[in-house]
């Protein structure tokens, strides 16, 4: 099973020559993801060499254009390469309206089904589940209505030894009693160990992406252990004012969440442009949070 992010955009607000504004391509298990979606997503996408096509969740976490901005394209994209599969979207309600109008205004109309369901920014809400798969979101401190989202695993099923299966001579009917860590007792009455016959399953794997936020230490219970967050760190400690007059966060101020939440691995991002590196940032960091990194376009993680 797969679950690995790609950073396709790691700056804020203005595109600079080495970073695009923010947006990530997430495959958990085949289920792919679209996470946020600036200026110039759909190049990226190419460039890393992720097909468009594929992505069959968007998730947007709020309004401001250095989110969304390269949603439009992108739609229209997908429908220029004769798109029929559905997708949904998932966002704040005036992102529809937005979409829909532009559609409208251009005489256009998408050949796919978009599914469209509004998010929440009042506590923790399931988006998607499959049998493999969740999808939440959860409120962040913004100055306007901003969601984070939460990826994660659902509680896999052990794995079959087959030789021991096979000496056995057990009938295949144990094995999906055997996946559930459950004991088999044949037709003869005689009962079977799951435990000789199987290995533990993988820990399910979380991931977490906070974006344009000030530091919401309610934020912590959702996600405690969660095995990557990324955290927006847009400001250093020196421009700290800042920070707190536009509901952002420095990069200290996400360790200290990250510490609070006892995250595996910490990601920052959302680079302001007047920043020539992340030096700093992952000095300030790493002085509270030992296992930090800041983003780079084009970095892939492992969840």
């Amino acid at each position: 099973m797969i679950f690995e992010l790609t950073i396709l955009g790691s700056g804020a607000a203005l595109p600079t020559l080495k970073r695009n504004p923010t947006s990530q391509y997430v495959n958990c298990n085949e289920r792919h993801i679209l996470i946020d979606c600036g200026e110039g997503t759909q190049n990226q996408l190419r460039k890393f060499g992720i097909k468009i096509q594929k992505i069959k969740h968007i998730l947007i976490s709020h309004l401001h254009g250095d989110h969304y901005f390269g949603l439009m394209g992108m739609l229209s994209t997908m429908n220029l390469l004769g798109r029929t599969e559905g997708l949904t979207l998932y966002g704040p309600k005036e992102l529809e309206e937005i979409i829909h109008l532009q559609l409208k205004a251009s005489g256009h109309k998408l050949a796919f089904n978009m599914n469209f369901k509004e998010t929440n920014d009042k506590g923790i809400n399931l988006l998607f589940e499959d049998k493999l798969i969740e999808i939440h979101s959860i409120p962040l401190k913004h100055r306007i209505k901003t969601t984070g989202f939460i990826i994660k695993e659902k509680q896999k099923e052990r794995t079959i030894l087959g030789e021991e299966l096979n000496e056995a001579k057990l009938s295949l009917t144990a094995i999906p009693f055997f996946r559930r860590g459950e004991n088999y007792t044949d037709e003869k009455g005689e009962t079977f160990d799951f435990e000789e016959f199987t290995l533990p399953a993988q820990e399910p794997k979380t991931y977490a992406y906070f974006s344009d936020t000030a530091v919401f230490s309610d934020n912590a219970k959702y996600i405690i252990g969660a095995n990557v967050l990324y955290h927006e760190a847009t400001f250093t400690d020196f421009h700290s004012d800042k920070a707190k007059t536009t509901f952002h966060s420095t990069a200290s101020q996400a360790a200290e969440f990250a510490k609070l939440a006892q995250v595996k691995k910490l990601f920052l991002g959302h680079l302001s442009s007047r920043y020539e590196n992340s030096d700093q940032h992952v000095i300030e960091a790493k002085a509270i949070f030992e296992n930090v990194t800041y983003v780079e376009d084009g970095m892939k993680i492992q969840v």
